[in-house]
């Protein structure tokens, strides 16, 4: 290669690896705040639960878990369906539900207060167990995702994997803190 070829091919390729995007203009894109807004979805509905009600018990599943459980599958779903072929919407997928449930684990830890020996503190357990359903659900949602990943339409690809990860996620919160 020449290099007034070098010029056209894009950093990323020369170097045989992604790089962040050198152009700012990447963050007016409406899918990427969409990918931004599935990935801290399960996070910033977490943080506004601990901080306006946190749980006061662990035993069974509030109103809230389920929706944390069911925010990390849609935004997953959410996150999934910017991206076009099926590995890619694989990946994004599984990506924002792994990021989506690490983050609202380190909330629970965080808002938890005081440290317990022998049992968890009620945020981190409904913390956990959103993020384990959500994860659950995101999973399934992923395996839809490969399905209609080649369809045109962004809605035609988003309402069957955010259906199935929903209700994935709901049906694994009822088995955990039954």
């Amino acid at each position: 290669m020449s290099d007034a070829d070098d010029d056209h091919v894009p950093v990323s390729v020369r170097l045989g690896a992604v790089v962040p995007p050198e152009d700012p203009e990447d963050w007016t894109r409406p899918l990427t705040w969409v990918a931004a807004a599935g990935m801290l979805a399960a996070p910033l509905v977490t943080l506004a639960w601990f901080v306006a009600a946190p749980p006061a018990q662990s035993e069974q599943a509030l109103p809230a878990t389920y929706l944390v459980a069911a925010s990390l599958a849609a935004g997953a779903a959410a996150t999934g369906t910017t991206q076009q072929g099926r590995s890619r919407a694989w990946t994004a997928t599984l990506g924002a539900g792994l990021f989506g449930a690490l983050v609202v684990v380190m909330i629970g830890v965080v808002m938890a207060g005081e440290r317990q020996v022998g049992a968890a503190s009620p945020t981190l357990a409904h913390a956990f167990a959103a993020s384990l359903s959500g994860l659950i659900g995101a999973g399934a949602a992923a395996a839809v995702a490969t399905i209609v990943a080649r369809a045109r339409s962004r809605a035609v690809r988003f309402a069957p994997a955010l259906l199935v990860g929903i209700i994935g996620a709901v049906a694994a919160v009822g088995s955990l803190l039954a």
